[in-house]
């Protein structure tokens, strides 16, 4: 899809008991830059620490303490930028955003309010593959900014009925905002706006995407409007042409973020109709009552106090160097998913699953060297995919390696087995292991090619049931039952080609 050739999709619209309404939805997605150290520590990031393990003097704001810029940190910052098609800005800055929280040692938090590291960038987000003479639909999600800050760390309120406890781990890790425009339309976008951001995250190496861990979360803003207004603020980037927006803060879940949506839509929708209007704030979702409730009036950034950080000086990269990392990326999954069509020959729809992670897109290319595209992916897809799901493994965990699987497939192009065969030495392979090739001659498992002995076989069904001969000479799609009674006489292992070809010539003849 590298070309944008796409359609866009339909705007879902809410009934409403007056009127019919639609969504804008801008996101504010936190991810966590891959970093063995913080955003301005040495302290390490690695997840799953005993508490207050991972923390420097500088995380714990000690007296005297200064921070340090991570250059690494920077640098995966840079890498997602340009992996979005973004602005990378050569000259940014930190600020201070001010507020108290326990688990904030320093009682503010760095971040890039003014002078953000990265600027306007892109996401296409697929909504569905093209069929047969059909572009697929798509959104086009402008990313307005990306800054770096550094992470809090976490509150524990459940270990003591009578006091809370911190873990400092995570504070000072190394976060990057990617904010976008408000260019979503509806639950299912806001999912796979953020199911795509995190794929290509993971192509990059920059966030591992991990939203369990919380190493990437969204806050999500929800507005509503009467059709037709969200095309005025296109065409005159004023706001006032939507609704009052509300945010919905630190979503984990994909199916949780399209449940919010549309719980906090309507109830946007309710105040409206009902004469009332709806008040900007930070609300949380519970999933439990399908419900969000408000815990906080929405901040203005003067309600932060921000000012430029005086203990870090601005930050200006080069232009070489931002070339360099340029020169560097890998192949990104748009560009993967066109070549696997192209080079391969696969549909839309196959190239999209298989380029869904680079494990498996990884899994199919080396299966897929040397032989048919399309019968590699169904092989990948269905039959690889379908029994790891089920075994709830990896496609890193597999049993089968790609040259297992590419010797079953080789097997089944060279006509030394057939496909039901096939099925029965991939299960062989994923549970005991071993060469294919070495399986089908050591097991017998080798289809049966000579024209004669299956000539024999259907010579002997049809000469023991010339009933069914009579029917199937009436109609010819009895000539089915015939095939069926072949390959069972020789245990599977006929060619169902040469099987179909002699029934059809024997009951014609």
């Amino acid at each position: 899809m590298l070309d944008l050739t796409y359609d866009t999709p339909k705007v879902r619209t809410i009934a409403g008991a007056k009127h019919d309404w639609e969504l804008v939805i801008g996101m504010e997605v936190h991810a966590q830059v891959m970093s063995n150290a913080k955003l301005f520590s040495a302290a390490s990031t690695k997840f799953g620490a005993e508490p207050n393990n991972n923390v420097s003097f500088v995380d714990a704001a000690m007296p005297g303490m200064l921070p340090t810029i991570n250059e690494f940190c920077v640098e995966q910052a840079v890498r997602t930028g340009l992996g979005l098609k973004a602005e990378i800005n050569l000259h940014s800055a930190f600020d201070r955003k001010n507020y108290f929280y326990p688990d904030l040692p320093q009682g503010y938090q760095i971040s890039q309010l003014y002078h953000p590291i990265v600027g306007e960038g892109e996401v296409l987000v697929e909504m569905g593959a093209g069929v047969a003479g059909e572009n697929p639909t798509a959104r086009l999600v402008r990313v307005e900014r990306i800054h770096l800050e550094q992470d809090a760390g976490k509150s524990i309120h459940d270990m003591d009925p009578n006091m809370s406890f911190v873990d400092l781990n995570r504070t000072g890790v190394a976060l990057m905002e990617i904010v976008s425009k408000p260019d979503i339309r509806g639950p299912e976008e806001a999912a796979a706006y953020l199911t795509k951001l995190r794929q290509i995250l993971r192509y990059l190496g920059t966030c591992n995407g991990d939203m369990q861990s919380g190493a990437m979360r969204a806050d999500v803003n929800v507005s509503i409007c009467l059709p037709g207004q969200y095309e005025k603020y296109q065409a005159t980037q004023d706001f006032s042409h939507l609704g009052t927006r509300c945010e919905i803060k630190n979503m984990n879940s994909m199916r949780f973020i399209q449940q919010a949506i549309d719980v906090e839509a309507k109830r946007q929708i309710a105040i409206v109709e009902a004469g009332g209007e709806v008040v900007q704030e930070t609300r949380l979702f519970d999933p439990d009552k399908q419900e969000t409730r408000s815990m906080r009036s929405k901040e203005e950034a003067h309600d932060y106090r921000y000012f430029p950080d005086p203990d870090l000086l601005p930050l200006v990269i080069e232009q070489a160097w931002v070339d360099d990392i340029g020169a560097n990326l890998p192949e990104l999954p748009d560009a993967k998913k066109a070549r696997f069509i192209n080079d391969f020959g696969l549909s839309d729809y196959d190239a999209s699953v298989l380029t869904s992670d680079l494990d498996s897109a990884g899994y199919f290319e080396a299966t897929a060297q040397g032989r048919d595209g399309k019968m590699t992916a169904n092989w990948v897809i269905n039959e690889l995919f379908g029994r790891l799901k089920k075994d709830e493994k990896a496609i890193t965990d597999s049993p089968v390696s790609p040259a297992q699987l590419g010797g079953v497939i080789d097997l089944i192009a060279s006509d030394a087995i057939s496909g039901k065969i096939a099925k029965d030495l991939f299960e062989i392979v994923y549970t005991e292991g071993g060469d294919p090739a070495l399986i089908v001659e050591e097991r017998g498992m080798k289809q049966v090619t000579d024209t004669s002995a299956i000539e024999a076989a259907v010579d002997e069904i049809i000469a023991a049931n010339p009933d069914q001969v009579a029917k199937a000479r009436e109609n010819p799609k009895l000539a089915g039952w015939f095939v069926g009674q072949t390959m069972k006489a020789t245990g599977g292992k006929a060619n169902p080609k040469a099987v179909n070809q002699i029934v059809a010539q024997k009951l014609n003849g």
